[in-house]
């Protein structure tokens, strides 16, 4: 039985048509990837089935009592709440017993020698035994602990916006729901983050329907794709490369038809043209033919850039960095940097968030000065610079005008002249939308409009920190074809793997502590050689082993395959020790020297428990990808 089924859901938008009738359904375990162009809808259409925006006309069913968690692009975070009342704050039993026992736990590690937080954490653990919360409990930890979500006891209104984004996908991780509704998870993630959320959501017990930019995250979590293209909704069984390979053959079959009806309403155009003198029922019913041809819908222009825009003259001297150190009173961001930008250089920023990105990538671009160090800009050098929040736009202003107060016109690399309105067309706003003003735009469309303002000051260096954040995959297409192109010099910060790997040829690989890597190569032989340095002598194959090498593994190694056999048995034993010290703790009544013994031994389990669920994630992964292939 599906868990979800829409029927004739039709929803406009001022003049915008966003669902024109679509139906679907959502059946259970699905992951499904809903895909399309900034400002067709598609956070609407979340929104509308997490039950948080009406619709004119339609139908939507759940089934039974379907519990609906949704992520949105900015969690409203704004209360006085600690992160584990926020966390915790759903209305479920096992919910409010986890809540409970974590406070009650917090209590007792700041005045361990209180009898009475003593005994309130024993009744929060006997309660956790009544709601069976053991399991759920340390699936929590992990969900917390991988998405980097400390200190528990914070209040929400004081973290960064990344701090809050992880804190509202750990709330929905958590929450026990039939069906997961994301919108952009990935954005403000680091790479290693981004990689543990793929292969959490894999084996996620319910059903998921999310919105994102990121393709590889895309390729490897989703198994439907919904394609919303105006107005209309188009289902694909398969991943975004199946869904790549489908769209393109139902683009080509649009395409037949589309020439078969030009074809037709020529020839009877023509008839009509040679001018029969009686007005028959036959001529009448011709008639009636051409025009309906005529009302029938074509085939939109596909808005692709095919040129290089003319930059600047870029001289051989570009950006010289030379032992920069960009620290504050508490912390070390960039210490003791130095690096040559050369014409024609794509880099690549990457790291965990906090590191100091944004602020190397400021101050290369000479918006702040280092602590210490010296930064030397070529005479030539005009950059153009796509921040994360980006100034705020008149928004009385329509989309051409915006654009025009930039440049009308543009010119390519061969020396011919692009228009605003042209340029525009190719960054997906067609004439018919150029006059609309800006502040009826989505957010992702007034980032791609921001994006092509930058581009059109014609730089010859690019700064762009975080670009993919709120862009859809099409925009991303465009940009990407964009830079391949671009004569200039490329730095941007991103977390986008599929982005880095298209568009940059060498990384700036931030560790903490001030520390950068340099690495020549693209982001994907970055983590290959990362994966490589993991592996032990012993796990490190012989040349002999290499050669011998089958070109695709077709099972899982020996080691691999003897702890897959035993992991099963070895977290039912680690779970049940861990029933056994919640039973002992219990029985121990107001020893609490006994129960601290016991508390301590339970966390080295709880802790082993979960490397131990953690590995058999991985392995199963593992067999998945070997039984694919």
């Amino acid at each position: 039985m599906s868990l979800l089924n829409v029927e004739g859901l039709y929803k406009t938008y001022g003049e915008k048509t966003l669902f024109d009738h679509i139906s679907f359904h959502i059946e259970p375990k699905e992951r499904i990837g809903l895909i399309g162009p900034n400002g067709t809808g598609k956070s609407t259409l979340l929104k509308v089935i997490a039950g948080l925006e009406s619709f004119e006309e339609g139908d939507i069913t759940k089934a039974g009592t379907l519990d609906i968690e949704f992520l949105e692009q900015d969690p409203e975070m704004s209360g006085d709440e600690t992160i584990l009342e926020y966390v915790f704050s759903g209305t479920a039993p096992i919910i409010q017993a986890m809540k409970a026992y974590e406070q009650a736990l917090a209590n007792l590690e700041h005045d361990p020698q209180n009898e009475v937080k003593q005994e309130a954490l024993i009744r929060m653990q006997n309660r956790m035994d009544q709601e069976d919360a053991w399991n759920a409990n340390l699936s929590a930890k992990t969900i917390l602990t991988k998405l980097g979500v400390k200190n528990v006891n914070r209040r929400v209104y004081a973290l960064s916006g990344g701090q809050k984004r992880r804190v509202a996908i750990a709330k929905n991780l958590i929450q026990p729901a039939g069906l997961l509704i994301l919108d952009e998870p990935t954005n403000h993630l680091d790479h290693a983050t981004i990689e543990w959320l793929e292969g959490y959501l894999s084996q996620y017990s319910g059903a998921v329907i999310l919105v994102t930019h990121d393709r590889y995250f895309l390729n490897r979590v989703a198994n439907r794709i919904y394609e919303l293209s105006q107005g209309q909704l188009y289902t694909y069984k398969g991943n975004y490369e199946v869904f790549l390979e489908k769209r393109a053959e139902r683009e080509a079959e649009a395409q037949v038809k589309e020439t078969k009806r030009q074809n037709l309403l020529r020839r009877e155009l023509a008839w009509l043209r040679r001018g029969a003198k009686a007005r028959t029922t036959k001529q009448k019913a011709r008639i009636g033919r051409v025009e309906e041809l005529k009302d029938q819908k074509g085939l939109d222009a596909k808005n692709e850039l095919y040129f290089a825009i003319g930059s600047h003259r870029l001289g051989k001297q570009v950006i010289e960095a030379e032992d920069i150190t960009i620290s504050f009173p508490d912390q070390t961001l960039v210490e003791r940097f130095t690096d040559l930008v050369l014409p024609g250089d794509r880099i690549g920023f990457i790291g965990p968030n906090g590191v100091g990105k944004t602020s190397l990538l400021h101050c290369l671009a000479g918006k702040i000065k280092p602590t210490t160090g010296q930064l030397i800009i070529g005479q030539t050098v005009h950059i153009g610079y796509y921040t994360q929040d980006h100034k705020e736009m008149n928004e009385e202003l329509n989309i051409i005008d915006y654009i025009k107060e930039t440049a009308e016109i543009v010119k390519t690399a061969d020396g011919a002249i692009v228009t605003a309105e042209q340029m525009l067309e190719r960054f997906l706003f067609p004439r018919s939308m150029q006059r609309t003003f800006i502040r009826k735009l989505s957010g992702g469309e007034r980032r791609r409009l921001y994006l092509l303002k930058v581009l059109m000051e014609e730089p010859n260096v690019l700064f762009l920190d975080e670009p993919t954040n709120d862009l859809d995959t099409e925009t991303l297409s465009i940009l990407e074809d964009y830079l391949e192109q671009f004569p200039g010099v490329v730095i941007t910060v991103s977390h986008d793997r599929y982005f880095l790997d298209r568009v940059v040829n060498r990384l700036l690989v931030f560790e903490g502590n001030g520390r950068i890597l340099h690495f020549q190569g693209a982001y994907s032989d970055y983590m290959e050689q990362e994966k490589e340095l993991k592996l032990t002598e012993s796990e490190r194959p012989t040349d002999k082993q290499i050669e011998a090498a089958p070109k695709k593994r077709k099972k899982l190694s020996y080691k691999d395959q003897l702890e897959w056999d035993g992991i099963e048995d070895r977290i039912q034993d680690l779970e049940e020790k861990h029933q056994q010290l919640e039973a002992s703790i219990a029985e121990a009544g107001s020893d609490f020297g006994k129960i601290q013994e016991l508390m301590d031994e339970q966390k080295a389990v709880a802790e082993e428990l979960e490397q131990a669920m953690y590995r058999w994630t991985e392995l199963s992964l593992m067999i998945e990808e070997l039984e694919s292939n």
